[in-house]
């Protein structure tokens, strides 16, 4: 399980394209340091697992559906990347629960600069529409972060310098590709009643 709070903005060293499947090279200092074999990292939002460890680098392989499923299949040699490794328990759960598994992709469509933040706009597919509420958590490329507001095919969140300085979301421009994860306890409470409140006309109160 993974926070939302990025580490380190990494960078995509080699991209492998195989038949099914590709194989990245990733550099990470800082979320590499103690890694081995096996262990999770999440790669903007997607958790994927370490195959091989070199010099400040790591590889892992990548399937076809999680390529069809997320933006990772844009990435080249060169990219940025938002870091992340799983919390450790008894940790502090800095953001909001996040599992590394991709809900779907949006796009940036626009942002807006103030003096001490950015507000950006992203495109929201269609079955994800019902998750997403205003002043709920998303993460958007592995990052934590609030809906300020939640439109039935968009929504907008809100940029501090930090985030802006530190993680991939400060460098996406218009069209860009972003993955995205809708909070996971609105899934299971919409398991747990049985698909009703996804069935329902949006203005038909669930009983």
């Amino acid at each position: 399980m993974f926070t939302g709070i990025v580490e380190e903005l990494g960078e995509v060293t080699a991209v492998e394209k195989l038949d099914d499947a590709s194989r990245f090279r990733l550099r990470g200092p800082v979320v590499t340091e103690g890694a081995k074999h096996g262990d999770s990292i999440a790669v903007n939002g997607v958790c994927l697992t370490v195959v091989d460890l070199g010099e400040h680098e790591f590889t892992a392989d990548v399937m076809a559906e999680t390529l069809n499923r997320s933006s990772l299949g844009a990435l080249a040699a060169g990219s940025r990347v938002n870091l992340e490794r799983p919390m450790a328990l008894g940790g502090r759960l800095g953001g909001h629960i996040v599992q590394g598994h991709v809900d779907g992709t949006g796009r940036v469509i626009e942002r807006t600069v103030s003096e001490h933040w950015e507000i950006v706009k992203i495109s929201l597919p269609a079955e994800l529409t019902r998750y997403v509420v205003e002043k709920g958590s998303i993460t958007v490329d592995g990052v934590s972060l609030t809906v300020v507001d939640a439109g039935t095919d968009h929504f907008t969140i809100s940029l501090i310098p930090t985030t802006l300085a530190l993680t991939t979301l400060g460098i996406k421009g218009p069209g860009d590709p972003v993955n995205l994860e809708v909070d996971v306890i609105a899934k299971y409470v919409e398991r747990l009643l049985g698909g009703t409140a996804a069935a329902q006309d949006p203005g038909e109160p669930v009983a």
